[in-house]
């Protein structure tokens, strides 16, 4: 199945009431979800979870927080990725504080787009697999011509990064769902409203879940352990710099065999 958009979805019908878990799973009677707001670049331990699932829901209608990776990514030195420098996209919140996701706009896309594109091939330009780099990048620096909403560049180097290692799942986004009130609620509902039988849940949010709201729906969490500690030098730095590091070093078809060698334990 090719990647789908939902950038041409309605706006959003978020209402009070969870969908119909009979209408929703008619379809679909095994499938794996994965809810994760959209990332600069994304960690690799990020991708490997995007890349299990059957389903991306890009949580796009949650408070922006600077401190996270919606808006930067961590570049690491080829030959030694304990050398790290953050490129961060200058970002304006309309609302402030409370700006969600899909309303973070860029402070100056023109610029932006040029730190991207700098250091990037600052970087990796080396690499000898640059050329996969290049293709990952070129649609996010087309992208900052066409728009100065973040969640859009942020959301367009995910799916770059996702065509180039070959998934084929589908992406959905969280505005455009009807979901209930409430952090467990809402993500149990949105699993549901894509017809999923299981949830991917990193180790951060198995502490605060509730498991009440997914017993409801018949939703089984699946807690997804991301590949570390293997002794690779691939996984070492998994949680802490960009998968782009990855790419200039193993170059997409070898980075996808390695995910999915690794995403039975992960899973398990």
């Amino acid at each position: 199945m090719p990647l789908t958009s939902a950038s041409c979805a309605p706006a959003s019908t978020a209402g009070s009431s969870a969908p119909d878990p009979a209408i929703a799973r008619t379809a679909h009677p095994e499938r794996l979800c994965a809810i994760h707001q959209p990332n600069l670049f994304p960690r690799l331990s990020t991708l490997a979870k995007l890349y299990a699932a059957d389903v991306w829901v890009v949580l796009d209608d949650v408070q922006f927080a600077r401190r996270d990776y919606q808006h930067r990514t961590c570049l690491a030195a080829l030959d030694d990725p304990a050398r790290r420098q953050w490129l961060s996209l200058a970002t304006h919140l309309p609302q402030g504080r409370s700006t969600v996701i899909r309303d973070a706009r860029l402070a100056d896309p023109a610029g932006c787009r040029r730190r991207t594109a700098g250091m990037i091939r600052q970087y990796y330009g080396r690499s000898r697999h640059w050329p996969s780099i290049q293709e990952i990048v070129e649609p996010v620096l087309d992208r900052f011509t066409t728009t100065d909403r973040l969640a859009d560049i942020t959301e367009t180097s995910t799916r770059s990064m996702l065509k180039a290692l070959g998934w084929q799942g589908t992406i959905l986004h969280s505005s455009t769902l009807a979901v209930r009130a409430g952090r467990s609620n809402r993500l149990a509902d949105l699993a549901l409203a894509t017809g999923s039988t299981a949830y991917l849940c990193g180790t951060g949010g198995m502490r605060y879940l509730d498991p009440v709201p997914f017993e409801e729906h018949a939703v089984e969490v699946v807690p997804f352990h991301s590949p570390v500690d293997t002794g690779m030098p691939l996984w070492d730095s998994a949680r802490k710099v960009g998968a782009l590091w990855a790419v200039a070093g193993f170059e997409p078809d070898g980075l996808a065999d390695a995910l999915r060698s690794q995403q039975a334990s992960a899973l398990s």
